[in-house]
């Protein structure tokens, strides 16, 4: 698919049309495919016009924007538009001799988001060293965060037995031990991550491979998956716990049909962080080698192929810069989340963006482009969930913590600091409730953020 990029800082030209060319309307079919606060996302289908073809993208009947068209479906973006308004948008195309018109499409654009949020942070453990790796939110009342949590028995010598989880009930935080009944020969190992698709419907992922199955009443065991998977599983994600997906070190992907396991040729050796998809069935997969810079991102295929969407390098280790967005991206790419309309952000050294075959910054974040120079008011990032374009979380190193709202970001919670000790590893954002877990030094901690 081709992608064009036009601005509104392009230069306005007019359409005069020769009245002895012959006008074709509507045989290119325009379409909406998503919109933020200040851009419009367009796939135009290209009709019987010889190509490559000259024209304009008309909005709103009166400005018009340059655009050549070389393929017979093309990804138009429009950038630089105003919050919250309507506008209609139509494609005029112009060769040997014939004027094709398409039709009309309209759009709103998104209004901002409110930044007014209130945040309660919270710390765990009494030896060692405690960490939350991940949480998950079903409502307000109900938040469900793994890990390793460490504290001392009654006597105040530190207890042997750790605890993994720690649920959030409305009122107070509950430590959980739950057990795998000895899968990988511990009772109660690290839980690396959770899916939860209610509070009586819940995977808990062990670091030995296992994954226990929570009803609301009782919790069971399933060893079958430590067969085919040497170590955790970083993430999980899917429709339900007879239709989802694992993934793990050394390009493993692996899909639960309900009754066994099958594992997913992803053609890399690149440890695999992030499974996310949306409820139209897109879903992708990201990765990356921290220690070279290497990243990944993939797509898994309706029929359970995968398809690699683009690399990531660091400088001296394969990134080029004339390629950018084309062939590369810069830097590992650690998470990942879709929207309802299949737009994908992801984090990592930068945020970008993936709509159509197009990708690109993410707009509005601050210091968010090679070109700006370092890094301010934000470390690495681990992890990104949100609700839409103008509503997204992501969060990381040195308390990084930052809430988008369609134009501009935010910290939440304490203020970040480069000798922060907070480092957040996951996040989960759902309607007003979103909650961040990681550790401070030696303590696992948690952050609620409400709106």
């Amino acid at each position: 698919m081709k992608k064009i990029i036009i601005s509104l800082f392009v230069a306005i030209i007019s359409l005069s049309c020769n009245s002895t060319d012959p006008e074709v309307k509507e045989e290119s079919r325009l379409t909406v495919t998503d919109v933020s606060c200040t851009e419009v996302w367009l796939e135009l289908k290209a009709g019987n016009i010889a190509l490559p073809s000259s024209g304009v993208i008309r909005i709103d009947g009166t400005q018009d924007k340059i655009v050549t068209i070389s393929g017979k479906d093309t990804v138009l973006y429009v950038d630089s538009l105003e919050v919250n308004r309507n506008y209609k948008f139509q494609v005029i195309l112009l060769n040997q001799g014939q004027t094709l018109i398409s039709n009309e499409a309209t759009a709103k654009t998104l209004d901002t988001t409110s930044h007014n949020f209130t945040w309660q942070t919270f710390e765990f453990g009494q030896h060692s060293s405690s960490a939350l790796y991940d949480v998950a939110i079903i409502d307000e009342n109900n938040i469900w965060a793994v890990g390793e949590i460490y504290m001392k028995d009654s006597l105040g010598n530190p207890d042997p037995k750790r605890y993994n989880a720690v649920h959030w009930d409305g009122n107070n935080w509950e430590l959980k031990r739950i057990k795998t009944n000895a899968c990988g020969g511990v009772d109660y190992p690290p839980i690396k991550t959770l899916l939860a698709f209610s509070s009586s419907d819940i995977l808990f992922a062990h670091i030995d491979g296992s994954i226990t199955k929570y009803n609301g009443i009782q919790f069971t065991n399933d060893c079958t998956l430590i067969t085919q998977l040497n170590g955790s599983a970083n993430k999980m994600w899917g429709k339900s716990n007879n239709n989802f997906y694992v993934v793990s070190g050394n390009g493993f992907i692996a899909h639960w049909n309900g009754s066994s396991w099958a594992k997913i040729e992803s053609e890399t050796s690149l440890g695999l962080s992030d499974v996310y998809g949306n409820e139209n069935g897109l879903m992708y997969v990201c990765g990356g080698d921290l220690s070279t810079g290497q990243g990944i991102v993939l797509k898994i295929n309706s029929n359970n192929t995968v398809t690699k969407i683009i690399d990531g390098y660091y400088y001296g280790t394969g990134f080029d810069s004339t390629k950018m967005f084309s062939a590369n991206l810069y830097g590992p790419i650690t998470s990942i989340w879709v929207n309802s309309s299949g737009t994908l952000y992801s984090v990592g050294n930068l945020i970008y963006r993936y709509n159509l075959s197009l990708w690109g910054y993410a707009i509005g974040i601050e210091f968010n482009d090679l070109n700006s120079g370092p890094f301010s008011g934000r470390g690495f990032s681990w992890g990104i969930r949100g609700n839409e374009n103008n509503d997204f979380i992501f969060v990381g190193e040195k308390n990084t913590i930052r809430h988008f709202n369609g134009v501009s970001t935010i910290q939440l919670g304490e203020t970040f600091s480069y000798s922060s000790e907070y480092r957040w590893y996951s996040v989960d954002y759902k309607q007003n409730t979103a909650a961040a877990v990681g550790r401070k030094g030696g303590y696992s901690a948690i952050i609620v953020i409400k709106k």
